[in-house]
């Protein structure tokens, strides 16, 4: 079974890919085009990612996108009714998604019909954890993902066990540890979105 993982539109643009369970690649498109954080689609990404486990595009199974415009869609309204600048701009990135299929067949240079591979739309934070433990040795681990704002959530609590992840609880927007470094980051004169690592790294 080839499963290939894509995270396009959002700063770290990547790409992933496992063959019968095991991670063949990961590369993140900043590798190729030398721009820090670069968004977009990963197009570059990806192909290297196809051509380390050699396989073309219409042999992948599964296509998984760290992305659900569904999860937590009743928060979603509600912020969308208080806040509609951010709901507006939110609704662009999911518009866009909507074009995966077309983007991924011209970086690949095939028909759309070519892409037979059963697309998953992962809650995001749900994707940081199976990202973290299903590649890693352990056969059971707590397991913990924090970040700026993903799905509405910006941190959720598991526990792995085998091939499954047991949820415990997650903490919705807007309350974020990920956007108050980013404050704090800004508030010391760096850029607000992207030159976090410059704070972390200045820490030591």
């Amino acid at each position: 079974m080839i499963i290939l993982g894509i995270n396009a539109y959002h700063g770290n643009a990547s790409a992933a890919i496992l063959c019968d369970g095991c991670l063949v690649a990961a590369v993140e498109e900043e590798r190729f085009s030398r721009v820090k954080y670069v968004a977009g689609f990963p197009v570059r990404a990806v192909r290297y990612c196809l051509e380390a486990a050699g396989v073309s595009i219409t042999e992948v199974d599964h296509i998984a996108i760290p992305r659900n415009p569904w999860a937590r869609l009743a928060s979603k309204v509600l912020y969308g009714l208080r806040l509609p600048r951010l709901a507006l701009e939110r609704s662009r990135v999911v518009v866009r998604f909507a074009g995966l299929r077309e983007e991924l067949a011209r970086a690949c240079g095939v028909a759309p019909a070519a892409i037979r591979a059963r697309w998953h739309r992962v809650e995001h934070h749900r994707a940081h954890l199976a990202s973290a433990f299903f590649v890693s040795p352990f056969e059971q681990a707590a397991v913990l993902s924090a970040d700026g704002l993903g799905d509405f959530a910006s941190t959720m609590l598991a526990t792995g066990r085998d091939n499954r992840l047991e949820i415990h609880g997650a903490v919705e927007f807007p309350h974020s540890l990920g956007l108050y470094y980013t404050a704090i980051t800004q508030y010391l004169g760096f850029w607000k979105y992207g030159d976090e690592y410059k704070v972390i790294g200045l820490a030591a």
